[in-house]
């Protein structure tokens, strides 16, 4: 603060800000959102909605000391557990061996490793990418925990973080291959989900410290800041309209949607609503000014570069994102949330708010044509509801075409639905255990909000459970999987949330104990 005071810009500035603020503070608009900001907090605090946030899931809470959880982590961990036991039995060696401790501290530093991975993955060119580097990506990691484990016995892969619900949808998964109208096709689709269960359990039992979060997130945010600059940058070059995109009739004047490195503008737009509240979660959290400003710079660019996606359903989900995030962080500025999102609306580009307007139009092409999509989905679940038509969207596009269910004028490529789609491929067992996975997740990050936990672990954790909600809701109108590097960004973010929700608890516990032992 005294740095910017003493600056040029600060000199100018702030006394107009303290001017203003002198006057907010006495004003009746300042009274009146307080008195509607006490009203809402009161009546949260006795709703049914807080009752179901802070109210304790009975399967999730007793898998964590259940029989089965203790006997897949054993299991799983068992060459972890064996390499362990050789490097005690040769402890004098493996100390005094420049490769082995060189082995030791790449291990440990599995975190960074990841961040750089997922770096990697977010800004590599789509012309170029192969969905195999995500996989050879994430087995490297996976062999890097094991190598830091086999000193370190803290790194060991962590079921009881991960939770029940998304292991059952990753058995959900691997029964959807045998039964799918065509193994053959979903052969291909299985690694892709390998590649994110992988994401999620090497992510999860890496992070063991406060550090390893902001790490992980700040590497997010670099990329946010890379992949947005670079929708940026094409937006000056300027982008040829594809008519396959946006209705002309409705949208005229419109430029050509911006896509940076992922070729579809759809895709591009639920990347940026996954990495935003990630960056605007380090700006409050980051100790450093030059922390801050990094963060605020990408946060910025990012909701620039969302704005020229003009991907609608990604604009709603951002907005769901940022109401989850004012919402969990601090409630009482809900009401001032709204107030400032409508007062924004005449300041949106013409484009923009044109585009806006389309939203229930179902004049709109690109709106219509998702209805025979959705009827064939349907069609296709009530043939097969139970274990759906097989893994992959390659499978469920053969089975809908040899069942005749699709009646549309544009190919069918996937439902564009990620509910819908979850059950085509996986089954009914999938879709209710994916949707208990994301509730789940969200309702252990807000109670993990309240923890006694550091203000880093915190704000990352409400950033990340903002980015999910905000990228669920955004998934009741395209199927986020349909390029499964996006698939991998989305599984890395849940990661990243459950991280948050083991650190919380961890921290909380440790003060528990603090507080029994004075």
């Amino acid at each position: 603060m005294e740095c910017l005071e003493n600056s040029v810009v600060g000199r100018l500035l702030l006394p107009l800000w303290y001017v203003v603020w002198r006057w907010y503070e006495g004003s009746g608009l300042c009274r009146f959102l307080r008195g509607v900001s006490r009203v809402w907090t009161r009546w949260f605090h006795g709703s049914a909605l807080m009752d179901l946030l802070v109210r304790d899931g009975i399967f999730p809470k007793a898998w964590r000391d259940s029989f089965f959880c203790a006997l897949a982590e054993t299991l799983i961990n068992l060459p972890a557990a064996i390499l362990h036991w050789i490097y005690r039995k040769g402890k004098f060696l493996f100390d005094h061996s420049f490769f082995a401790q060189l082995g030791f501290a790449i291990g440990n530093q599995t975190p960074a490793a990841i961040g750089w991975l997922m770096v990697g993955i977010m800004l590599y060119p789509y012309e170029h990418w192969d969905n195999r580097y995500s996989l050879l990506g994430f087995l490297l990691m996976a062999a890097l925990l094991v190598m830091g484990g086999m000193r370190n016995r803290n790194l060991r892969v962590d079921l009881k973080s991960v939770g029940p619900y998304p292991l059952i949808f990753a058995g959900a998964v691997f029964l959807s291959w045998p039964v799918s109208y065509s193994s053959t096709l979903s052969m291909r689709f299985l690694f892709f989900h390998i590649t994110a269960m992988l994401c999620v359990g090497v992510t999860v039992s890496a992070v063991e410290h406060v550090d390893d979060l902001k790490r992980l997130a700040g590497f997010a945010t670099l990329a946010l800041f890379g992949t947005s600059a670079y929708g940026v940058v094409q937006r000056i070059q300027g982008v040829e309209v594809n008519y396959s995109y946006v209705d002309p009739l409705l949208n005229e004047g419109m430029p050509g949607r911006v896509y940076s490195v992922f070729e579809n503008p759809n895709a591009f737009g639920e990347v940026l609503v996954m990495l935003i509240p990630l960056a605007v979660a380090l700006v409050l959290c980051s100790r450093s000014w030059w922390g801050r400003i990094g963060a605020v710079c990408a946060a910025a660019v990012g909701v620039i570069a969302l704005g020229m996606t003009y991907n609608r359903a990604s604009w709603i989900g951002a907005v769901f994102a940022a109401a989850v995030f004012v919402f969990l962080w601090n409630r009482r500025l809900i009401p001032a949330f709204l107030i400032l999102g409508l007062c924004a609306i005449p300041f949106l580009p013409d484009t923009i708010f044109n585009r806006i307007l389309t939203i229930f139009n179902l004049e709109d092409s690109s709106t219509s044509s998702r209805f025979p999509l959705y009827a064939a989905a349907l069609r296709m679940i009530e043939t097969r509801p139970i274990r759906g038509a097989g893994l992959g969207t390659d499978a469920v596009r053969l089975a809908i075409k040899d069942m005749n269910l699709y009646h549309g004028t544009a190919p069918f490529v996937h439902s564009h639905n990620l509910y819908l789609q979850i059950w085509l491929e996986t089954g009914l067992l999938g879709v209710v255990s994916y949707v208990a996975a994301m509730i789940c997740g969200l309702k252990s990050a807000a109670k993990a909000c309240k923890l006694h936990c550091p203000h880093e672990v915190r704000l990352i954790t409400i950033g990340a459970a903002a980015a999910v909600a905000g990228i669920l809701v955004d998934c009741l109108a395209d199927y986020l999987w349909n390029y499964p590097r996006v698939m991998v960004i989305f599984w890395f973010l849940f990661a990243i949330l459950l991280s948050g929700v083991k650190l919380a608890r961890r921290y909380a516990q440790k003060a528990e104990m603090g507080g029994a032992g004075l």
